[in-house]
């Protein structure tokens, strides 16, 4: 047994917990926040094995005026953040070339392929196995000059092996016949699946870690105490906190940590909205993905969540709902008629690094420093499956895939 401590309560954090207590290990989590109260609570719910197109593709550069000009476009870049978000956009601009994007999407499926195998023992354990729904999810699109748009994104699933069905538009609306009658094209993804409720899954998995012995603590880590063999304590607003190993699964912070460790890497926030409709008057069967607006309608047991858009602005600056006004509108737009008892509006920071690959693994410069953070879009997806590869490594076992193409020192 091991004495483990975890910066984050995220849900890439709760579940990495989850898999070193059931390990064995004593393990503390140690968070501001309550379990996952920060990006965790807000996202679109996909668990998506196919999840294996990296953000960044050749040719996406062409679409981004057009993207920028649109007030309900999927991107917008605070004309103030720009320059400082410059360098992270020419690493993601390099990792866009097409020699970059085959060897990104192999890691990407290697990695979320199990996200399903890996979530089914957690949820289970954690009480809450009627969270996972494996109901595939529909992509759709009403123009066909969309449609072909994303023909590379489509032949990299189908290279690696995800089943996608061609649907027509009288096959569309027999899947969701919620759907406004203007898509001509749709796929369909069977083998995919979505959480009814992000945060409750996370919730429970935070309460079954204390009731088997974990420990959380609800504290700010101001700094780190590090040495020549690496962090002994850390230093929170309620004092000094011995540390003897340290996982950093801080979502977008995790570079303040990981700096401070001797790992500087390029870390960014794509800050992402959603509303969402309780008691709406619209159902949907399964996820629905706008093929032209990027953003996913989700089926969730507190209501319809309809989430996406991409904004660079920082970590500081207060949200603009205006992006969140803009889903609302593409929502109506999709599903007439839509409306619920109450509709909120939320904002969150996805930490995204510029060649769509997370960063887990070993410290390469200290033996008691583990990494779990940077999954950007596919924070939920990929939260299991890094769980386990943490724990693993921890115990001292061969994780399941080749994990060197998540390294911290790749850039």
């Amino acid at each position: 047994m091991k004495k483990i401590t975890i910066i984050g309560a995220g849900v890439v954090g709760m579940a990495t917990a989850s898999c070193l207590r059931r390990d064995g290990h004593d393990v503390t989590v140690v968070d501001m926040r309550p379990p996952g109260e920060y990006c965790s609570s807000g996202n679109a719910g996909i668990l998506s094995p196919g999840s294996c197109v990296p953000f960044g593709l050749p040719g996406n550069l062409k679409k981004v005026p057009q993207w920028l000009l649109d007030p309900l476009g999927p991107l917008a870049i605070r004309p103030g953040y720009f320059l400082r978000a410059l360098p992270w956009l020419l690493r993601f601009q390099a990792a866009s070339r097409i020699e970059r994007v085959n060897p990104i999407a192999d890691a990407l499926r290697a990695l979320l392929r199990q996200t399903l195998d890996a979530w089914g023992p957690l949820a289970q354990w954690a009480g809450v196995p009627d969270l996972i729904r494996r109901t595939g999810y529909l992509v759709v699109y009403e123009s066909e000059q969309a449609f072909r748009g994303d023909a590379l994104a489509w032949k990299i699933r189908r290279d690696r092996g995800v089943v996608c069905e061609d649907l027509d538009a009288a096959r569309i609306r027999e899947f969701e016949p919620a759907l406004r009658g203007i898509y001509a094209h749709g796929v369909f993804l069977p083998e995919q699946g979505f959480v009814a409720n992000p945060l409750r899954l996370t919730q429970a998995l935070a309460a079954q870690f204390q009731q088997d012995g974990g420990e959380i603590l609800q504290r700010k880590v101001l700094d780190l105490e590090t040495g020549a063999s690496g962090p002994s304590a850390l230093l929170t607003d309620a004092g000094r906190l011995p540390v003897e190993t340290l996982v950093v699964c801080a979502g977008v912070h995790s570079n303040e940590f990981a700096t401070r460790l001797g790992s500087r890497v390029p870390l960014e926030s794509q800050r992402g909205y959603h509303v969402h409709f309780e008691n709406p008057t619209v159902t949907l069967r399964r996820p629905v993905l706008s093929g032209e607006g990027k953003f996913f309608a989700t089926p969730m047991e507190t209501g319809l969540r309809v989430a996406g858009t991409v904004e660079f602005a920082g970590t500081e600056a207060a949200p603009d709902y205006a992006r969140a006004d803009a889903l609302n509108v593409q929502a109506a737009h999709m599903l007439p008629g839509l409306a619920g008892s109450n509709v909120t509006q939320w904002m969150g920071h996805r930490p995204c690094m510029p060649d769509s690959l997370p960063v887990i693994g070993p410290s390469p410069h200290f033996a008691n420093v583990y990494f779990a953070f940077g999954h950007g879009h596919v924070g939920l997806c990929g939260g299991a499956p890094t769980a386990r590869i943490v724990a693993d490594l921890i115990a001292g076992r061969k994780p399941n895939i080749d994990i060197a193409p998540y390294r911290a020192d790749r850039f």
